[in-house]
């Protein structure tokens, strides 16, 4: 038998831990020599007052850039974490990679030179990682089948279940604020409006239902018209819409689509055309709806003309999920941060078109991508704008495919799957990243938090995950579910996760 090592005492520890929080260890086959760098701020192009450095090639990784920009910015003492992006490109530095062997060794850059780095901070706040579960409320009768967070802060959660109720709930003091009754069977999707102020619910009884989610009253009647049950819902993104005429989109095993007036209660338009039931519906912040359905294809069309634009096909199997790397910033609108929401209705509507514009610009043009998850085990990463072929195809996957999530800065793509395992993507290219290997069930849902830092998955094995997305490492496990889990949401302020099950107890989680 191999000779066993002690541990490491907690001197060793502490001094390998010192090490690693003041620089990065440096490759030792890198040669002597240094090169100029200029760094450009990445969202104003200019470099302001930090000089042109010269650093020493064997230095020059990402975490000592990273602390040599925060300490020329004044700011060593609370560091931002920065991405790099060599000049043109747009995919930034790894986080372990150095300048010689990400650029220099392979020729894209000569050392003589001098090299623009665009530095971007990877998020102005930081989201700490939920650790325990703050709140088990028990209350529905039946298994809890969706979870949203309203978007202007986490304190208030909806949650749709079999016992044919929506309950919203006070996550301050983890207790129902009201029950919301009226559909009269399962409810399958609960969907709050951008601005908070109205919640939909779609159930197996065909029907949409719109309430207030403050008073917990319903407006109007039961919006009819579909002719199977509801498969999912989205609402018009805040800045497209007319004022005080907010309109959400359903999507239906009937093979159909309706557009609804939530306020007046009737239906706007239907957009027939898949011949299967239609899994996900999304609308887009330049006014497309997207639907991907049991056909195999992805429809693309026009909310305004209310026509079809394109059919992207590709996959061999029902399309079960899509994404749009938009789909943070129009779910949110206005509310950001800094909650603080703007005081007059223009300046709201300004807000959210910035947010929406500053996310889905890549490159000076408007560039929203869609990611599609499929029975046949791949996923497809389409720019529905301005192709109707495929970027990439994903594959890797053993089984099928329940769900795709962007990170809301747009970079990163979470797959979660029926093999128990969740993969992550470059949202660029659709590049592998690394797999989540954790769960010893099927997973059936992730959710990044605010800041992209983090992911957390829920499973059929009972447990919640969440991920460290720089690393790929289980960051924390948090059992407490007796059963399968079915719906997550991370709220959008990144201080709680939601969560709801088979064991009909809804779960709040913080750190």
């Amino acid at each position: 038998m191999a000779t066993q090592y002690p541990p490491p005492s907690k001197r060793q520890k502490r001094a390998q831990a010192e090490i690693a929080r003041e620089q990065q260890d440096v490759d030792e086959t890198i040669p002597d020599g240094t090169v100029r760098i200029r760094f450009v701020d990445q969202a104003t192009g200019e470099t302001g007052s930090i000089p042109v450095l010269t650093v020493p090639l064997s230095q020059a990784s990402t975490k000592n850039l990273e602390i040599l920009l925060n300490e020329l910015k004044e700011q060593g003492d609370d560091r931002i974490p920065y991405r790099f992006f060599p000049d043109g490109a747009a995919e930034a530095l790894g986080d372990s990679e150095d300048i010689y062997n990400a650029l220099v060794k392979p020729g894209k850059v000569s050392a003589e030179n001098e090299i623009t780095l665009q530095y971007a901070p990877q998020a102005v706040f930081r989201v700490k990682a939920v650790s325990r579960c703050a709140a088990a409320v028990s209350g529905h009768g039946d298994n809890i089948l969706a979870i949203q967070f309203s978007p202007a802060d986490s304190s208030r959660m909806a949650s749709g279940s079999g016992d044919k109720t929506v309950r919203v709930w006070d996550c301050d003091t983890g207790t129902p604020v009201h029950t919301l009754k009226g559909h009269t069977k399962w409810v399958l999707a609960v969907s709050y409006s951008p601005d908070g102020s109205l919640l939909a619910s779609g159930g197996y009884d065909n029907q949409v239902r719109i309430w207030d989610p403050k008073t917990g009253k319903q407006l109007g009647g039961a919006l009819t018209g579909h002719t199977n049950f509801i498969t999912s819902l989205c609402w018009e993104p805040y800045h497209l819409q007319e004022s005080n005429r907010p309109r959400v989109a359903s999507s239906s095993k009937d093979g159909t689509v309706r557009i609804w007036d939530a306020i007046g209660g009737k239906t706007d338009f239907a957009l027939t055309g898949h011949k299967s039931s239609v899994t996900c519906v999304k609308w887009g912040g330049t006014g497309r709806i997207y639907t991907s359905s049991h056909d195999k294809t992805i429809k693309v069309w026009n909310a305004a003309t209310e026509t079809l634009l394109h059919t992207l096909s590709g996959h061999a199997h029902w399309v079960n999920h899509l994404a749009l790397s938009t789909d943070f910033v129009l779910r949110t609108a206005y509310h950001d941060h800094t909650r603080k929401p703007p005081a007059t209705t223009e300046e709201k509507l300004a807000k959210a078109k910035a947010r929406f514009e500053k996310a889905a610009t890549i490159g000076g043009e408007i560039v929203e991508r869609l990611a599609t998850a499929s029975e046949d085990c791949t996923i497809f990463l389409w720019t529905p704008l301005t192709s109707n072929k495929p970027v990439t195809r994903m594959t890797g996957h053993q089984k099928q495919i329940n769900q795709v999530s962007f990170s809301p800065d747009g970079t990163l793509l979470a797959s979660a799957a029926w093999d128990n395992h969740v993969k992550v993507w470059s949202a660029r290219d659709g590049k592998f990243l690394f797999t989540l290997r954790a769960h010893v069930g099927p997973v059936y849902m992730t959710s990044f938090s605010a800041d992209s830092r983090l992911l957390a998955s829920c499973s059929k094995d009972t447990t919640l995950k969440v991920w460290d997305m720089r690393t790929g490492k289980l960051k924390e496990d948090l059992p407490g579910h007796k059963d399968q889990v079915f719906a997550l949401d991370w709220s959008p302020d990144g201080e709680r996760v939601g969560s709801g099950g088979a064991d009909k107890q809804v779960r709040i989680w913080r750190n």
